[in-house]
């Protein structure tokens, strides 16, 4: 059986932390509340053409504003970002000690 990473709240309860590891892109509406929820940097929005292309989120020839993972290290496992997803996009996981 893997071990994970674990901690313990302030009540001293043993607490295994969730890191994000990917979300749904076909899912995700764009809405940013999960970029916004997250203050370490993890999320960022991008912009798909029509054609699929990545573009920057607020270039004109972005059709479809999604959110992806920009930098997973700087995630502290606290699942902010999931709990606010309406679309439950977003996939945590824990890592092996």
């Amino acid at each position: 059986m893997a071990e994970f990473l674990t901690g313990t709240t302030r009540g001293g309860q043993s607490w295994t932390p969730k890191f994000v590891q990917s979300i749904d892109q076909k899912q995700c509406i764009g809405c940013g509340r999960c970029f916004k929820v997250c203050g370490r940097g993890v999320l960022d929005m991008i912009g798909l053409t029509e054609d699929g292309d990545i573009v920057d989120a607020f270039d004109d020839e972005a059709e479809k504003k999604i959110m992806t993972v920009k930098e997973a290290a700087n995630c502290i496992g606290c699942e902010s970002c999931s709990k606010v997803c309406s679309k439950s996009c977003i996939t945590h996981a824990p890592v092996a000690a």
